[in-house]
């Protein structure tokens, strides 16, 4: 019997929701995805807060299962669909993705995602503070991904797939990554990944030009 297609509520410039597309892809899951115009307030109306009463993208509903939130649902995709491959179950392997997922909620976010949300979306937050937050969580990443392929160890976990989306288009926000050769090593690996998409490219920050 034939996995019934999962409702995947979208906006494709949302790096969050590209997680979540990126893991469907790479768990080669049937989805149905369904375009939510943010710019026309429709994560605000009533029926797609009925969904997610926080009116934000991304959200899934797996036969009747509705989630929000980009990181738990990456946890749900892996341990419902992944076999064991994205999300270690031993405890230390479990607690250093965990780990990941918090810097994506974190670091991540308030540093290359928000910078992005200056040049792509208008937002107001300061570039000089959230640009310099990048470049301190991108050295970091840069140090521990010379010793290791990917983020927890020698194979892709959800804390790759949380990581990639503003990272890879930390230049959109005017973050460079060219003093990071091993980040954008590791961005090529999750890139050969089999099932891999991208995230729609803007023309903004660093990649105006």
């Amino acid at each position: 019997m034939s996995q019934p297609p999962i409702k995947f509520y979208n906006f494709p410039r949302s790096g969050h929701a590209h997680r979540v597309e990126l893991m469907l892809s790479l768990l080669d899951l049937p989805s149905e995805t369904l375009f939510v115009d943010l710019a026309k307030g429709d994560h605000k109306q009533a029926d797609f807060l009925a969904l997610n009463p926080f009116g934000q993208v991304p959200v899934i509903d797996d036969q009747g299962v509705v989630l929000a939130d980009s990181n738990a649902i990456l946890v749900y995709l892996a341990q419902r669909y992944g076999q064991g491959r994205w999300l270690p179950s031993d405890p230390v392997g479990a607690a250093q993705v965990q780990r990941w997922l918090s810097v994506a909620a974190g670091q991540i976010a308030f540093g290359p995602a928000a910078a992005r949300l200056i040049t792509v979306f208008g937002a107001s937050f300061n570039a000089e503070e959230v640009i310099a937050r990048a470049h301190a969580l991108l050295k970091i990443m840069d140090q521990e991904l010379a010793s290791r392929p990917f983020l927890v160890g020698q194979q892709a976990t959800i804390a790759d797939v949380a990581g990639y989306s503003y990272i890879a288009h930390a230049p959109e926000g005017n973050v460079s990554l060219d003093a990071y050769p091993h980040v954008r090593a590791w961005l090529q690996r999750i890139e050969a990944l089999p099932g891999f998409v991208p995230m729609p490219s803007t023309a903004a920050g660093l990649k105006s030009a």
